[in-house]
């Protein structure tokens, strides 16, 4: 199943680079988490031959937690979709902003994974 905004609309906002979006499929919110935190999202669906789809979830004053993650993970992916984080070269890293954390998915192809016994 491919990414799509499952909350509510009411937490959808503007985005500088993306307007408003579709709201599903692309765009931006500000969610209230599971925890006291507030989370600033910003997804896309791998729209215009991108080969990804994205979602990156950034805090205020700290980086989301693996409660966090795994919330926003389920309001835009099924629960048996495979999405990564990646941990580039530090030579093609890029940091935009010190407390997002991304996760991302394939769209073409079937993500391989270590063996369950290891994961």
């Amino acid at each position: 199943m491919s990414l799509r905004y499952r909350g509510e609309k009411r937490y959808l906002v503007p985005h500088p680079l993306a307007g408003i979006g579709d709201g599903e499929t692309y765009g931006a919110a500000i969610i209230p988490g599971p925890t006291s935190a507030e989370l600033k999202v910003i997804f896309s669906s791998g729209m215009e031959n991108d080969d990804w789809e994205h979602v990156s979830v950034s805090c205020r004053n700290r980086c989301p937690n693996w409660v966090e993650m795994s919330f926003v993970k389920e309001l835009f992916w099924d629960g048996e979709d495979c999405v990564v984080q990646f941990h580039p070269p530090k030579s093609e890293y890029v940091n935009l902003h010190d407390f997002v954390l991304h996760m991302w998915r394939p769209t073409r192809q079937e993500f391989p994974m270590p063996p369950k016994v290891y994961v």
